[in-house]
């Protein structure tokens, strides 16, 4: 039952993510793709880049700090390789961005968050 309630808003985040992308100005490609590699939670575009997103919601604002880590963003990555041809057209730059969510709190958006 608790994967079951963590799941389902993980799923209202990446909702709202794709919501407040959608606002700046990011055209959302994909949600919630999934490869051998890793998941993609979004797949966004915006003046000729692509950003692979990874959303983490958590109910405290304070456990923000702690919701991503480098294995998550290593598998991010490793799943983006493995579908950045299906979504980026020649010349496009790509990377991985990370936003965090938490109750009350305005999205925090990580950008280019994976440098390997």
């Amino acid at each position: 039952m608790k994967r079951q309630l963590a799941e389902a808003q993980g799923r209202r985040g990446e909702g709202i993510a794709a919501d407040w992308l959608a606002g700046q100005g990011w055209q959302i490609l994909a949600e919630r793709v999934r490869t051998r590699a890793g998941e993609i939670d979004l797949i966004a575009r915006r003046d000729g880049l692509i950003a692979f997103v990874e959303v983490k919601w958590r109910r405290k604002a304070a456990d923000l700090d702690h919701a991503i880590d480098s294995y998550r963003l290593r598998r991010v990555a490793a799943a983006a390789e493995t579908v950045a041809h299906e979504y980026a057209a020649a010349g496009e730059d790509m990377r991985v961005d990370v936003i965090l969510l938490a109750p009350g709190e305005p999205p925090r958006h990580i950008v280019n968050a994976w440098m390997p």
